[in-house]
């Protein structure tokens, strides 16, 4: 299922910058650059090229589309940030330039150099325009048995809201008192809180779990789940982090579902790293899921499968129960609140960052 991360169309992960633009990741090769061309002749059996494009926040939208034109996995985005905590943390900072990524199998020497061609006209095209800053594509191979070491250098903790602490599985961390640490390793799917609509969803997540609205009911009597206990929902689950980050904060009964099954493996996977394998279950599917009413949904998709699954939203919903919507850009934040309107949702409270916004839909007690 797209959700809020993918960009457009593509399933990826979201990994924060631990290298500069540009330069190799640990323990991979960089081959070739923006004005020096990749040794083709170097291409074949277990190499990627990566293309890196360097973009303003409000231009990632588009330099994604038209990377993913070329690349079977989708692209990724890694957001500009500053370190911090010696090395060990990051801070993400909007005003910096976001890198988009994608990767071609090396196996076509002769596909890859044609796709190079292509998307460097079409950033042409997307940079004549002169609306926002975007860099020159830059191109570098990274060889396959070197990848499960390499990507993992893009990956640093983060700091969400006030106690939510992401942490790659590799990473190290010191623990405050207070912190709800969510360890993650997201391999192959996406979702790992750097981009601004995951990190709205865990902030309102966040909220409603101070507010007790997580770990227990505090909908009217009549409503799903044993008392004291609320059943939650997470809606194109990625990476799972929404829901994991729901059962570090309370929640006992959740289910994630994903039409993505390498999302659903990670899930799993990330669910076991957490010691959430009897909270936390995980199917293949969509809405509806022909499961009793729930009373939060996670929904961090894109707006246009807001506003189309609103109706099955709001039926998979017990009364007086919450939606947290995420990954509306800005210019359809009417469209989605029309839709949830439409289909018998008031609208609650707002979240924003940069151009992304977060909803609270509620049903009706």
């Amino acid at each position: 299922m797209p959700s809020a991360e993918d960009g457009v169309g593509g399933a990826a992960v979201e990994p924060g910058a631990a290298v500069e633009a540009g330069e190799p990741a640990a323990g991979s090769e960089a081959v070739g650059s923006a004005g020096e061309p990749l040794d083709f002749s170097a291409l074949g059996p277990g190499t990627w090229v990566e293309l890196a494009v360097a973009a303003d926040i409000e231009a990632v939208e588009a330099v994604s589309e038209i990377l993913t034109r070329f690349a079977p996995g989708g692209t990724s985005v890694e957001p500009g940030f500053g370190l911090t905590n010696e090395g060990l943390g990051a801070v993400v900072d909007p005003t910096r330039p976001a890198i988009v990524r994608a990767y071609l199998p090396g196996l076509d020497p002769e596909a890859v150099r044609i796709a190079i061609a292509e998307a460097t006209t079409a950033l042409g095209h997307l940079q004549a325009f002169g609306l926002r800053p975007i860099g020159e594509l830059t191109t570098r191979m990274v060889r396959e048995a070197d990848w499960a070491e390499a990507w993992k250098s893009h990956f640093p903790v983060l700091r969400v809201g006030r106690r939510i602490v992401i942490r790659p599985t590799w990473r190290r961390h010191r623990r405050r008192p207070d912190d709800v640490v969510l360890s993650l390793d997201p391999g192959m799917a996406f979702g790992t809180g750097l981009h601004p609509t995951t990190r709205l969803c865990l902030a309102a997540l966040e909220t409603l779990a101070d507010e007790g609205r997580v770990a227990g009911r505090s909908a009217p009597s009549g409503t799903a789940g044993p008392a004291g206990r609320a059943r939650v929902l997470d809606v194109g689950c990625g990476s799972g982090i929404l829901a994991i980050a729901a059962g570090k904060l309370g929640a006992h009964d959740i289910l994630g579902v994903d039409t993505d099954p390498i999302a659903v493996k990670s899930t799993l996977a990330n669910a076991r790293l957490n010691g959430l394998t009897r909270r936390i279950r995980v199917r293949q599917g969509s809405v509806p899921t022909g499961e009793p009413a729930f009373d939060l949904i996670l929904a961090n998709l894109i707006a246009s499968l807001l506003v189309q699954l609103a109706p099955d939203l709001r039926r998979e919903l017990a009364p007086g129960g919450r939606i947290l919507a995420s990954g509306i850009f800005r210019d359809r934040e009417g469209d989605v609140v029309a839709a949830f309107r439409a289909a018998g949702l008031e609208i609650g409270r707002r979240w924003a960052e940069e151009d992304w916004v977060a909803l609270e839909a509620v049903a009706p007690a």
